[in-house]
């Protein structure tokens, strides 16, 4: 139970800031000496932060509904742009995560690989955050737009990369300002997460494992869900204020001390 509890504060801590949640729940085993709570659970968390996705994001959540409504209906507007946008932005990651499931599951989990991702993509967050305007807004997103936003989304398949860091970095990158990326990236977390929540308890039912469905995994998934309501919080309102750069040179750090770490 201390270790779900850990973990779960770990994921609520991790997921929505560009720091990488799925390097956290790797490292957090490792230099504890507990065994690796392996893919299902750290898929559990992030179920938990989806909650307080949706929870906080309640208004543009019923927007997207609608929007798909809109589809259905052949109709426009910024609602059915919204949702066509997470649409396309979902299917990159999902086609690469269906087809490189196997590597994902066992030679992305190491250490070396983790400080690597990210030191190198701290580096790129900052860059692009320091040097990119700031003045599109999410209104102004387009289907390319949340087509180059899903392919980043994709390569955060990568443990270490993490997929609220690559997926802002990206909207930074093409001009959106820094709140509108970062709440973008956690409204496209919705069907990212969904889908791998889905496909994950959809193999374990297969497998006839019932114990990922138990009373610890789900107090975990509650934690996860109140400490990701205060992470989205914190993230916009420090965004509003300041700058992507302290996640930055906190990544290069972790990057730094795994690498002496490892070796």
């Amino acid at each position: 139970m201390l270790q779900t509890i850990v973990l779960a504060l770990v994921q609520s801590a991790t997921e929505f800031l560009p720091i990488s949640s799925s390097a956290h729940l790797i490292i957090v085993p490792y230099l504890s000496s507990w065994a690796d709570q392996g893919m299902a659970f750290d898929v559990a968390m992030h179920i938990g932060t989806l909650l307080a996705v949706i929870i906080y994001f309640r208004k543009d959540v019923a927007a997207i509904v609608e929007g798909g409504f809109g589809v259905l209906r052949r109709q426009t507007g910024s609602k059915v742009n919204l949702f066509l946008c997470l649409v396309i932005a979902t299917i990159p990651a999902l086609a690469f995560g269906f087809l490189l499931e196997a590597v994902l599951h066992a030679d992305f989990r190491s250490i070396k690989l983790l400080a690597c991702t990210l030191i190198f993509f701290g580096i790129v967050l900052y860059v692009v955050d320091k040097l990119r305007p700031r003045t599109r807004t999410m209104a102004e997103l387009t289907i390319k737009d949340a087509f180059y936003i899903g392919v980043a989304q994709a390569i955060a398949l990568i443990p270490g990369t993490s997929r609220s860091g690559i997926t802002m970095t990206m909207a930074r990158y093409l001009g959106f300002n820094r709140e509108d990326a970062a709440r973008f990236s956690m409204l496209l977390s919705i069907p990212t997460i969904s889908a791998a929540g889905l496909w994950t308890a959809l193999k374990i039912f297969q497998a006839g494992d019932s114990s990922f469905f138990d009373m610890q995994v789900f107090i975990g998934m509650l934690v996860s869900a109140l400490g990701g309501l205060a992470a989205i919080w914190f993230l916009l309102a420090w965004l509003k204020k300041a700058s992507f750069g302290i996640f930055a040179l906190y990544r290069i750090i972790l990057g730094v001390v795994l690498l002496v770490v490892a070796f």
